[in-house]
């Protein structure tokens, strides 16, 4: 029930989810469902816990350091979030509100990641929360640009250089503008939207490795 759940989302959307539709899907009535969850959003608890499954947070080791595990942890959220757009429009709605085994799991995967870089484990959290924040803003904003192309019918690709003369022409006197533009002549969407996230990410952990050596040389919280 679950894993069509999952196909149902991924295929329609967050508002095409309901007990009839699935019930249909399954070969069975919106009724016997409720043997099995107790409403909707129950069923939406599942289905993000049956997500979080597909995370991959690879543990620090002496070979691989906390920074290259947050990294890949990272791409691993964002590969989730375009994998299933729909799953950021809800993550807001499970929280805490549901502990389910791959929350868990993963977050705590997380947590380790993070306080191994030598981080108290107040601020670990906060440090945790600061990365996941920006890893799911950015995804969210990137999984629903996607949607919009796919719903255009063009490839990315041929989105981006249907923009490209209006880019041009709207930032002809906006020479700030107009030379970040030209920075991105001759790579390809996928490798700009690339560029961006990794630029973000590499930039907060920075910030976090700042951070640790105040706390290395003695500075506290200000």
């Amino acid at each position: 029930m679950v894993a069509e759940a999952v196909r149902l989302l991924d295929a329609d959307g967050i508002e095409s989810l309901s007990m009839r539709k699935l019930g249909t899907r399954l070969g069975a009535g919106a009724t016997s469902l409720y043997r099995h969850v107790a409403n909707k959003d129950e069923l939406i608890e599942l289905v993000v816990d049956e997500i979080y499954g597909e995370l991959e947070v690879p543990a620090v080791t002496r070979e691989l350091g906390w920074r290259e595990a947050a990294v890949r942890s990272a791409y691993s959220v964002r590969a989730m979030a375009i994998r299933h757009p729909w799953m950021a429009s809800v993550l807001g709605q499970v929280g805490l509100v549901h502990l389910g085994p791959n929350v868990l799991r993963m977050t705590e995967r997380l947590a380790d990641v993070i306080a191994s870089a030598g981080f108290t484990a107040e601020e670990a959290d906060l440090a945790l929360s600061a990365v996941f924040s920006y890893v799911i803003g950015y995804a969210t904003s990137e999984a629903a640009q996607l949607s919009l192309i796919a719903r255009s019918g063009m490839t990315e690709q041929e989105w981006m250089a249907s923009l490209t003369g209006v880019a041009a022409a709207a930032t002809e006197e906006l020479p700030r503008l107009r030379e970040g533009h030209d920075n991105y002549r001759g790579r390809t969407a996928e490798q700009i939207r690339g560029e961006k996230f990794d630029y973000g990410l590499q930039r907060v952990l920075d910030g976090m490795e700042f951070r640790l050596g105040t706390l290395s040389t003695g500075g506290g919280a200000e």
